[in-house]
């Protein structure tokens, strides 16, 4: 708990997200993560069910994990995720997110996660009360707060999303819990440094890194805007 701690003072973690690839030059994308200062690779799983979307499926996750040569976060906008957990444990995931609102049964979701030894997260839609994790905050270890509506990339940060960051942050202090806390949605050089103030520990940023000139830069600048010393 105490490195944690200490890792959230001097920076956050940066988990570009390749749902905003060039899925035409997937390799050189997936390579400059690999080489660049981001600390993960944030995969988005649509179903076109849960979120007005699709996006790929298991053979693209299975060549991101061949290459991919940094943590795996996978984010799972779908119905029914408690069906794939075991075929994202052999794809190499190392971090499983489901949505709360899409799971009738969350604890036992959850431990079906950490049963396969793949960490447990929970994302929240930007209408959901984070206090609605309060039973099971303990056995999570991140938090994924939505600041966007999700199913698309691109879309403006909703304001709102720092007052629910600081309830999370009380939530899990109250609680004892390790979980980390990341935010998906609207992360851009202005708003980075204001967002690891309030208590993320990993941004997620797409179209900010990959509609960049220079993605790797990016990475890097974003990272160097939540230093805290």
């Amino acid at each position: 708990m105490f490195f944690v701690i200490l890792h959230k003072k001097i920076m956050a973690l940066i988990a570009p997200s390749i749902l905003s690839a060039d899925f035409g030059n997937l390799n050189r994308d997936i390579d400059m993560i690999n080489d660049s200062e981001a600390d993960w690779f944030h995969i988005d799983i649509m179903d076109g069910v849960f979120v007005p979307n699709i996006s790929f499926g298991f053979p693209v996750l299975e060549a991101v994990n061949k290459k991919a040569t940094k943590i795996k976060d996978t984010h799972l906008m779908i119905v029914n995720p408690d069906q794939y957990i075991e075929t994202f444990k052999k794809l190499g995931t190392d971090y499983l997110t489901v949505h709360y609102e899409a799971c009738p049964h969350l604890h036992r979701t959850i431990q079906a996660i950490k049963n396969t030894g793949i960490k447990a997260g929970v994302a929240l839609n930007p209408h959901t009360n984070v206090h609605l994790l309060d039973d099971v905050i303990r056995d999570l270890d991140l938090v994924l707060i939505m600041s966007v509506n999700p199913g698309f990339g691109g879309q403006k940060f909703i304001e709102n999303t720092y007052e629910k960051i600081t309830k999370t942050k009380n939530l899990i202090i109250q609680k004892n819990s390790s979980a980390l806390i990341e935010v998906d949605g609207g992360v851009n050089p202005e708003n980075a440094k204001k967002l690891s103030d309030a208590g993320v520990d990993v941004l997620v940023a797409g179209s900010t890194v990959f509609n960049a000139e220079d993605p790797s830069q990016m990475i890097k600048d974003l990272k160097a805007k939540t230093k805290n010393f």
